[in-house]
């Protein structure tokens, strides 16, 4: 790996605002939240996100079928590469997919390991491969206030001591605070 493939690195892992800025993808600044490592493929230009959206650990989005390049033998100039689309108020989970051409709607959650390879609405719980739509994102806040420790305002060691109280726990974190 040569110095200039180690900045890049570094630099997506330690700046991933700036990083999705200076690779061309559209987002309102300081509107969206990075959750560990995304893939923004080869068009990243070609994604537009809206504010208030999430982006966990995993996330892959490609904006091109690179099955295309068994035909291209038999047609040269054979592609096929779409834009994506991402809402406002949007949590996507870990190790999701979204394939070429999606627009995801806004008030949306996006269940983990889902690939996303059609529209997803408004207001929806979309889960599974391929990603579909189970509940309204309505019913999903329902299900929420009645499940809630309402511990969400808390950071860090501090939530941490809540819920190890909650649940009883008399052991130590473990160090991952340093």
């Amino acid at each position: 790996m040569n110095l200039r493939n180690i900045y890049k690195m570094l630099y997506k892992k330690l700046r991933p605002i700036e990083y999705m800025k200076k690779v061309g993808v559209n987002f309102p600044h300081k509107e969206v939240n990075i959750y560990g490592k995304v893939a923004w493929g080869t068009e990243p230009w070609l994604i537009t996100l809206g504010s208030n959206v999430y982006i966990t650990d995993g996330v892959k989005f490609i904006t091109h079928d690179g099955g295309t390049l068994l035909y291209r033998n038999q047609i040269p100039d054979l592609e096929i590469t779409k834009p994506i689309v991402v809402g406002n108020d949007v949590y996507i989970g870990n190790n999701v997919i979204i394939l070429p051409g999606v627009t995801i709607g806004s008030n949306v959650i996006i269940g983990a390991g889902a690939v996303v390879s059609k529209n997803i609405p408004d207001n929806s719980v979309a889960v599974g491969i391929p990603a579909r739509v189970i509940k309204t994102a309505d019913e999903y806040l329902e299900k929420l206030k009645k499940e809630s420790l309402h511990l969400g305002h808390l950071k860090g060691q501090e939530k941490d001591k809540a819920l190890m109280n909650y649940y009883n726990y008399k052991g130590e974190s473990k160090g991952i605070y340093f």
